[in-house]
């Protein structure tokens, strides 16, 4: 299955909408990217992913990674140390459960959009919005090929 077909156009910029509307209200950054395949634990793959789109890079550390590899059917929600020091352990089991049934069903952009609104609303409780707040890093969402072995 082609990206298109799993997120066409369309999808990708509610997505990026999604970003954007949730981002008003924390100094948090929503990243989603999207892969065929996940060779081996979906978490390792994640934090690889992580670091190289330089997520860690945000002033607060406060960035979260949504990733998904939608032939494997993984995926993973990943959050910087900033995110990860301030909230209790587990705060994204919520979201990992919600995500999953929108997934089963095929539908995939509802599923990202819904969570994507949810985490907006639970980081604005850890990293409330500000005034002149920075958008650090692109709400568009990322994706490969799934075929890099690192």
């Amino acid at each position: 299955m082609a990206l298109a077909d799993f997120i066409p156009s369309e999808g990708q910029r509610r997505i990026a909408d999604a970003i954007t509307a949730a981002e008003r209200h924390t100094t948090g950054e929503i990243c989603v990217h999207v892969t065929p395949r996940c060779r081996g634990d979906v978490m390792k793959r994640a934090i690889k992913t992580f670091d190289r789109l330089h997520l860690y890079t945000t002033k607060r550390r406060n960035a979260v990674l949504i990733y998904v590899a939608y032939e494997d059917r993984k995926f993973a929600i990943l959050g910087d140390t900033g995110i990860n020091d301030a909230v209790p352990r587990g705060f994204w089991d919520g979201e990992v459960e919600e995500l999953a049934q929108y997934l089963k069903v095929g539908r995939p952009v509802d599923g990202l959009c819904a969570i994507i609104a949810r985490m907006g609303e639970r980081l604005s409780q850890y990293f409330p919005g500000e005034r002149n707040d920075e958008n650090e890093l692109s709400n568009e969402v990322t994706f490969d090929d799934g075929n890099d072995d690192d």
